[in-house]
């Protein structure tokens, strides 16, 4: 603590008037001055004192206690810092520099470490300056004596301006001190060009380019490198690229959602780390609107709910024909007046069948309106691919037929000939209650209670051949069944009344959902799978979910982004859904597998910009550097600056040194207050003079 001494004033009046009072006190005495009268100069002393007086000057007297100034260490925790040495560079900079300024006196230190959730630095870069205001804001800036960043230059946040704007916000010098090599070179992987989505059954085609950073043109001109690729965790495809220029890849999209692309190049002669050569695109595949054939056998309450629902879908083009009237009823009607354009069975059922992604037969019993032989396409069609829904019920009259046909050979069920006229609940079996198609419905209830959902009265006896049951009828009887037939998707529905549901009889039920999904089954949607793998990143954690028909616990392996594995147990739950979660706290890729079943799920960004050039550079600080009057050195090597204290008049660095400002900053702890002239003593010298005055111009 020291003391301090401080002439101070408050004038008694505003100093306008004070100004103006002045101003006519001097020139009262300069008139009197030039006459050359008597008493002038008392009358000047009467002035000063009277102004004095006014000025009410004081003596402070201050304790002031000297505040420590704070150079503040800013230490990049960012996952480029990992390459090579740096990390070890930094550690030990970082410790020689605390350590010296340690040693001077009035000077606090603070560290600050920035970038170390890897995942939050992937995505938006490293943030040194977002850190450094965090910091400054629990003191007064005044105090700040210099700043350290001790980086690999890679910085996302660096200010801009100009030198004034820069130096104001940063507030003292600037000292970098990077944890690299100059002249670091390194061959990286970039996407140049990728888009979001695909059409199912195209390619799309990507940019992509190899790199050598910091090699000269000459070196890179006939350079090649090899470039991998693969779709999905499947095997590797690998082609011969040159570098330094754009290549178009082209990418089969062979199903909906993501289709995860993982590309890879081979390290070239010069690596800095094999996180940048690998990138990772996720391209959605969809459906470019789902044609949907639908074949009615006469006009029917459950046609128009298969109708409404699939118009109802602005990615489904439907094309629906019903069969008015079946060949063998002869009445005499002329052939032009049995429909408003001849059944094309030729251009559906051979020329555009494979352009349709679902064939539905509603209620179709009728003979020799489709020939056996467009039947027998039918059946290759699915073979091959496609995906066919037969609805049927009990015949409404007795010219209907259910003779084998070609469609036998892969429908999962084989009609009884018994039928069921009487009311019952459609019932989820325990198989459908694990399905994706019936898992979850509204209104189910449970394994042994009564489903909440209305009544249906008619349902077509059979038995299943080979498929899944997902719900059952009157008397236990199948009422969906689901198969799977060469590389296509079969499905049976043996009722004709889900039409009570969309009407509300009875409190009614789910079949928007239930066709829905039934209808997106069918069409392969990933998300309806009903033996899947599936794995996702929310925040720090890997989630993993495994749908399956049978209860399976058996744990999962997890493949870090660094080629480590773990064991991950699921957890039961409903629908015939498991899951499980992993911390997790490196940014990349993490692999789950499972026999057969693999899922990929990506923390962080794809493709980081933290490691979008990872060569240790000074370019980005320097602009900063400059304005502040700071310095950039290299510790990579192991030479670490020294440390000097400086006043703010000098220069503030050298070669091999960094200087921190003394800002002599201090808190005054007390102060006391001695007015300089006193009430009683200004009114005895303005008295005094006054009379001199008189008495000195009256002799």
């Amino acid at each position: 603590m020291h003391h301090a001494f401080l002439l101070k004033t408050a004038p008694l009046l505003p100093w306008p008037l004070f100004a103006g009072f002045g101003a006519a006190a001097l020139l009262l005495l300069a008139i009197g001055i030039a006459r050359r009268a008597r008493g002038t100069a008392l009358r000047g002393l009467v002035v000063a004192t009277l102004l004095a007086a006014l000025l009410n000057p004081s003596l402070i007297e201050e304790k002031r206690v000297p505040e420590r100034d704070v150079a503040v260490i800013v230490v990049d925790q960012s996952p480029s810092q990992s390459i090579g040495h740096r990390r070890a560079a930094t550690k030990r900079a970082l410790a020689v520099v605390e350590r010296r300024l340690s040693h001077e006196k009035g000077i606090a230190v603070r560290v600050v470490r920035a970038g170390g959730n890897a995942i939050k630095a992937a995505a938006r870069g490293t943030r040194l300056f977002h850190a450094l205001d965090r910091a400054l804001s629990d003191f007064p800036r005044r105090r700040l004596a210099g700043i350290v960043m001790i980086t690999d230059g890679e910085v996302a946040d660096v200010p801009k301006g100009d030198k004034k704007a820069l130096r104001r916000a940063v507030g003292a010098p600037l000292y970098v001190l990077l944890s690299g090599q100059p002249n670091e070179k390194d061959r990286r992987l970039v996407v140049t060009r990728a888009p979001r989505f695909g059409i199912v059954g195209k390619r799309v085609e990507l940019l992509v380019r190899v790199e050598d950073e910091g090699v000269s043109a000459k070196e890179t001109r006939t350079e090649e490198a090899r470039l991998t690729w693969r779709k999905d965790g499947g095997p590797r495809h690998g082609l011969l690229v040159p570098v330094g220029r754009d290549i178009p890849l082209k990418i089969p999209i062979d199903h909906g959602g993501a289709n995860v692309i993982e590309l890879k190049v081979a390290p070239g002669p010069h690596v800095l780390t094999p996180l940048n050569k690998e990138a990772v695109v996720v391209v959605n595949g969809v459906r470019n609107r789902l044609k949907v054939l639908l074949v009615s056998g006469k006009p029917t309450r459950d046609e128009r709910v298969w109708r409404n629902i699939l118009k109802s879908d602005p990615s489904v083009d439907l094309v629906h024909f019903t069969i008015l009237r079946p060949p063998e009823k002869q009445d005499g009607t002329p052939i032009r007046e049995l429909s408003l354009i001849a059944f094309p069975t030729h251009e559906l059922f051979d020329r555009k069948l494979k352009d349709f992604d679902l064939v539905i037969f509603e209620e179709y019993n009728s003979e020799g309106i489709i020939p056996q032989d467009y039947l027998e396409n039918v059946v290759r069609y699915v073979r091959s691919g496609g995906a066919f829904l037969e609805v049927t019920g009990p015949p409404s009259g007795a010219d209907q037929s259910f003779e084998p046909n070609p469609l036998d050979r892969i429908l999962p069920v084989k009609l009884t000939g018994r039928f069921y006229e009487r009311g019952f609940r459609p019932r989820l079996t325990a198989l459908g209650r694990r399905h994706p198609v019936t898992a979850g419905l509204s209104g189910a209830g449970s394994a042994d209670g009564t489903p909440s959902w209305g009544r249906w009265f008619r349902e077509a006896g059979a038995e299943v051949r080979h498929g899944d049951t997902l719900m059952k009828g009157a008397d236990g009887e199948p009422l969906l069944v689901l198969d799977r037939v060469g590389k296509g998707r079969v499905a049976e529905l043996l009722s004709d009344d889900m039409w009570l549901w969309a009407r509300g009889f009875e409190g009614g039920g789910p079949q928007a959902e239930l066709l829905r999904r039934l209808v997106y089954w069918l069409m392969k949607e990933p998300a309806l799978a009903a033996n899947a793998l599936r794995a996702r990143v929310e925040g720090n954690r890997l989630i993993v979910t495994r749908q399956s028909l049978k209860p399976d616990n058996r744990p999962v392996t997890v493949t870090l982004p660094n080629g480590s594995k773990k064991s991950l147990v699921l957890t039961p739950q409903k629908g015939g859904r498991s899951a499980g979660s992993l911390s997790i706290d490196a940014l990349g890729l993490y692999h789950v597998s499972e026999g057969k079943k693999t899922a990929i799920a990506a923390a962080g960004p794809l493709n980081p910009i933290e490691f979008a050039d990872v060569r240790t550079t000074q370019r980005k600080l320097a602009p900063v550097v400059a304005a502040t009057g700071g310095r950039i050195f290299w510790v990579g090597s192991g030479k670490i600056p020294e440390v000097r204290r400086v006043d703010t008049a000098d220069r503030a660095n050298g070669n091999n040194w960094m200087g921190f400002r003394e800002n002599g900053v201090y808190r005054v702890a007390g102060f006391s207050e001695i007015p300089l002239l006193p009430g009683i003593l200004a009114l005895l010298l303005i008295l005094g003079g006054l009379l001199g005055a008189w008495r000195r111009e009256g002799s």
